[in-house]
């Protein structure tokens, strides 16, 4: 049976350049493919994410997998399947309607050359303090938080944010999905800086990750007082993230993209 010709991008999100931000592979589709190759085409890959999507009446279907498995939400992978559809596949509107089986709608609006996610806000439980967690990390936090399906740690100072070093083999066996560290800004104009870390799914750190945003905006925003809000994810690829909490429960994620690569697959 001779190969099926798909089309790939790759983006680099949450960034005006290319190098930096994190990249992710966009991989549209007519129909869905079965899900044991759509995870082996994103294990080929092997970046964060890869995002496919399905054009449907009200917008397209979107689904995001690792390396090693699909996952509920991902916000990095959304807007540059956002940037893809708007820069090389002609969607004319300035709002694009993404629907995912796990997190419902999730709409992707274009404002010159930002794009803004607009996602269900993911407000954090405070928990006790587990000493598991910094002894994985190398530094103890000020404040512990359960997400949906992240923990959120809270440090006194960027720096130390920015310094971690942590034993992702004992990362790897914390019970989470992935582990989101965050400390106040220590620059102008800068609220807050945050770093991702997820062995468990095959990503040891994840350069800027858009889904943990659903958990951060809302605690810092309530923490400074502020609806509007800058970060950056100081990863050693880093991204630039503007926020915003929204009616109903929701939140607005911002940020810019760049195109790497333009190709086919043969699968």
């Amino acid at each position: 049976m001779p190969a099926k010709t798909l089309r790939l991008f790759q983006v680099d999100a949450f960034t005006d350049r290319l190098f930096a931000g994190n990249p992710a592979a966009v991989c549209p589709l007519e129909s869905w493919l079965p899900d044991a190759l759509m995870q082996a085409i994103a294990a080929e890959n092997n970046l964060a994410e890869t995002a496919f999507v399905v054009p449907q009446a009200d917008g397209f279907g979107i689904r995001w997998f690792t390396p090693k498995v699909e996952v509920a939400l991902c916000g990095h992978a959304t807007l540059a399947s956002a940037h893809v559809l708007f820069t090389h596949l002609g969607v004319a509107t300035d709002v694009i309607r993404f629907h995912s089986h796990h997190s419902g709608l999730l709409p992707v609006e274009r404002n010159g050359s930002w794009l803004t996610l607009d996602f269900p806000a993911n407000a954090g439980t405070e928990i006790p303090a587990q000493a598991a967690f910094g002894e994985a990390l190398g530094a103890s936090p000020a404040g512990f938080f359960r997400g949906k399906t992240d923990i959120m740690l809270v440090f006194d100072a960027a720096e130390t944010v920015r310094r971690l070093q942590p034993d992702f083999r004992l990362v790897s066996q914390l019970p989470v999905r992935g582990l989101i560290v965050t400390a106040p800004g220590d620059e102008p104009e800068l609220d807050f800086v945050s770093r991702f870390f997820a062995p468990q799914s095959g990503i040891d750190e994840d350069p800027v990750t858009g889904s943990s945003f659903t958990m951060l905006l809302p605690y810092w925003s309530q923490r400074l007082g502020k609806e509007q809000l800058t970060a950056r994810q100081v990863s050693a690829r880093g991204g630039q993230v503007q926020g915003q909490l929204r009616p109903g429960g929701r939140v607005g994620i911002s940020g810019q993209a760049v195109t790497y690569l333009v190709g086919e697959i043969f699968v």
